[in-house]
Formats: C-alpha cells, sequence, structure tokens
C-alpha cells in the first residue's frame, strides 16, 4: 500500500479506538485519578498501536502481531489488577474493550475498514448500553429464557441440516419446509407471549397478529385459536389477532405480485384487497368489543412462552395435507391451474404466488394466473375458519371465524368483480 493508503487505514484505526473510549471514559468519569485502566487517549493509542503492529507484522512475519497482542494483553490485565486493588473493582470490561480495539485496529491496516468501523460502532454501543442489558436480565424469567434457546435450537441447530428437498409419496414432504413451519408457529406462540407481557394483552394480541400475519398466517390461526380454547375471557382479542393476520396476508400476497409482474396488480386488487379491508375491519370490530382481558385469559395467554407440542401437532396436520394434495392431483389427474392453486392454497399461499406470476405473461395469461392466486388466498382463508373451528372450539367459531368469513365475502365479492372485468381471453 502507498504511503496516503496507510495513513487513511491508521486514522481509522486512531478512530476506533476513539469512539470506544469516549464511552470508556465517560463510564469511568468519576473514578478518582489514577483508578481508571484507560479513558479516551489511552484507547485511541492502544487502536493505534494495533494498526502499527499490523504494519510491522506484514514487514517481519505475521507471528510479530501475535506476540505484540500477547503482551499487550498481559500488560492491560497487570494494569487492571493494580487498578482494582485501590477501587475494590474487579471487572474485566474495560480490558475485553481494550483487546477489541487493538484487534480493530489491525483489522483497520489490513484493509478491511468497514468491519473496523462497524466493529468499533457495535463495541461501543455493547458498552453503553449496559444499564438495558442489565435490566433486562433481571426481568426475564428462566421459563423466557428457556423458550428462547429452545427456538434457537430449532432455527439454527436443527433446521440448516434438515434436506431441503421431497421425500416420500409422490415427494411431496419436504423435512425442511416443514420443520420451518413448526419453528414458525412456536415463534409465533412467544412473539404473542413477549407482546402480552410488554404492552398488555389487549394491544399486545392484536399485535403479535399482525407481525405474524407478515410471515404465516395460518399459523397465528393455530396459535391463538388454541390459546382460545384455554383462555375464554379473551376469545375477542384472539379473535382479532387470527382475523387481522389473514388480513395481513392478502397485502403480502399484494407486495409479492407487485414486486415481480406488476401488470397483474389492477386485476388481483379486486379480489385482495377487498379480502384485506373486510378483515381489518372485521379486526377492528373484535377488538373494540373487548377492553380488557377477564378471567383465565392472562394466566393462559402468558403462562407458557413455548408451545412447542402444538406446533410439531400441526407439522404433522401439514406433512398430511401436502401428501393429501399431491394424491389428489396425482389421481384425477392435471384438471389445470385452478385445481393445483385450490390444493396448493390450502396449505401454503406464498409456493403458488410465486410460482403463478413468474408463469404470468408466458406460460400462462394474465387472467388465468390472477385468477389462481386469488383462489389461493381465498382458500387458504377457508381452510382458517376450519382451523379456528376445530382448534377453537365454538366460542372462537363464532369470533374469529365470522371475523374471517367476513374476510372471505369481501374477497370473493372482489373476485366476482375481477372475473367481470377482466380483459377478454388472451390478455
Amino acid at each position: 500500500m502507498d504511503e496516503l493508503d496507510l495513513l487513511k487505514r491508521l486514522g481509522v484505526a486512531l478512530a476506533a479506538g476513539m469512539l470506544i473510549g469516549l464511552e470508556r471514559g465517560w463510564h469511568e468519569r468519576a473514578m478518582p485519578e489514577g483508578g481508571r485502566v484507560a479513558g479516551i487517549r489511552t484507547f485511541a493509542i492502544v487502536g493505534l498501536l494495533g494498526g502499527l503492529w499490523a504494519v510491522l507484522g506484514e514487514l517481519v512475519g505475521e507471528i510479530a502481531l501475535g506476540f505484540a497482542f500477547l503482551a499487550f494483553a498481559v500488560v492491560m490485565i497487570v494494569a487492571r489488577i493494580r487498578a482494582a486493588e485501590k477501587v475494590d473493582d474487579y471487572g474485566v470490561t474495560t480490558v475485553v474493550a481494550a483487546l477489541v480495539t487493538f484487534a480493530l485496529g489491525a483489522i483497520a491496516v489490513r484493509g478491511q475498514l468497514s468491519i473496523a468501523a462497524s466493529g468499533a460502532v457495535v463495541t461501543a454501543l455493547l458498552l453503553g448500553i449496559k444499564p438495558v442489558l442489565h435490566g433486562l436480565i433481571e426481568r426475564i424469567e428462566r421459563d423466557e429464557l428457556t423458550a428462547v434457546l429452545k427456538l434457537l435450537l430449532m432455527t439454527v441447530v436443527l433446521l440448516p441440516v434438515l434436506p431441503d428437498r421431497g421425500f416420500g409419496p409422490w415427494k411431496a414432504l419436504n423435512p425442511y419446509e416443514l420443520w420451518w413451519m413448526v419453528v414458525l408457529i412456536a415463534t409465533m406462540h412467544f412473539v404473542g407471549y413477549v407482546a402480552v407481557k410488554l404492552v398488555g394483552e389487549r394491544r399486545g394480541i392484536p399485535l403479535a397478529g399482525l407481525a405474524g400475519g407478515l410471515v404465516a398466517s395460518t399459523a397465528v390461526a393455530v396459535s391463538f385459536s388454541r390459546i382460545g380454547r384455554k383462555a375464554p375471557g379473551a376469545t375477542r382479542l384472539l379473535a382479532a389477532g387470527i382475523v387481522l393476520a389473514s388480513a395481513v396476508m392478502f397485502l403480502r400476497v399484494i407486495i409479492v405480485v407487485g414486486i415481480i409482474e406488476p401488470r397483474l396488480l389492477p386485476t388481483l386488487a379486486w379480489p385482495l384487497g377487498g379480502g384485506a379491508l373486510a378483515g381489518f375491519a372485521a379486526a377492528a370490530l373484535l377488538w373494540r368489543q373487548q377492553r380488557s382481558v377477564t378471567g383465565a385469559g392472562h394466566q393462559a395467554i402468558a403462562r407458557n412462552p413455548f408451545e412447542f407440542g402444538m406446533a410439531f401437532k400441526f407439522g404433522l396436520l401439514l406433512a398430511f395435507v401436502m401428501i393429501a394434495a399431491r394424491a389428489l392431483k396425482d389421481w384425477l389427474g392435471d384438471t389445470g391451474v385452478y385445481l393445483l392453486s385450490l390444493l396448493s392454497g390450502v396449505a401454503d399461499v406464498d409456493a403458488v404466488t410465486l410460482s403463478l406470476t413468474k408463469l404470468a405473461g408466458g406460460d400462462l395469461t394474465m387472467a388465468v394466473a390472477a385468477t389462481g392466486i386469488a383462489l389461493a388466498a381465498l382458500a387458504n382463508t377457508l381452510v382458517k375458519i376450519g382451523i379456528t373451528c376445530a382448534a377453537g372450539g365454538m366460542a372462537m367459531a363464532r369470533t374469529a371465524g365470522l371475523g374471517l368469513a367476513a374476510s372471505l365475502a369481501g374477497g370473493t365479492a372482489g373476485a366476482v368483480l375481477m372475473l367481470l372485468l377482466r380483459p377478454p381471453a388472451g390478455g
């Protein structure tokens, strides 16, 4: 590297040290002179030191940088021990921050300027939000921590190792996709739990439904319906969350279609827009009808942050539906895009939406693609009505079922208008 480039890199190393040192200096500003291990000046020099040793490492060998880091670590540890004897504070955060600063300075000189800069910002942020993090830890209960660890185990450890291809009859079972649905349902239950705990039942449940609709509205229907059977005092709020998630599903499809094939939007705006508007209206009405959670509502909603058993059972049900859909298609023959849309919409709206949108204007006419997508969304809404009746009992059937039926009616009316207003075949 030339001298100008080297100066720029050393400047980033110095700036990274100054940023971290600014936070450390402010944090320890009340300590007496000599009680601080390092402040803004020391951290700035540490960043520069790491950069200079990186330069020397390139000249005399990489092992020099390693020995320099080791020697610096020893110096910082000794300094921390000496300081602790004066102020009776044995925390090692400042020492670790100094070691990170040295490493960031070396990384900057090696040319990874964005990594060095972002690393310094993240380090300073983590150091600065210590009260927030400690307060969060104090409020977390053991069941909540266990729930987070289980979700991470399901998502980070198990999900990546599952094969993403078809198995079994008709190659209909995809382990990755099935487990992903199990993860989504368990996550939705946890999101609902957290939302209720943070902002209360009346606001938390609809917020959880809104968030769930952006990912998997069927998962929201399963989770909230099961909770509703145990929490009759929260029926209308849970129903509002289910209907809200379903309404968001219509908007999600509109967004996907708009990104991939905007020419479909004028046609699909009728059924999808009608279903979304009717759903939002029904959810608002249900939310207004229940001012608070009564009876055993709170205990049933917030007592268990992780519901793996329910999620796993739905995964088995989804596997059965996927096999049944492929079997019907194989036994009855290829009766066209519409039958495929109805069968696919039972389990997954996104898959059929992506498939038909990509084929629109090519292998399929715009009219056929739009009709297929609309059928999939309406079929999925109809399935959620069945889920609320089967999993939630009569109370959920009368509330969420009717709300979803209103959304289905709005979407159906829009579909009729779509068929009446669509251009002639071949358009």
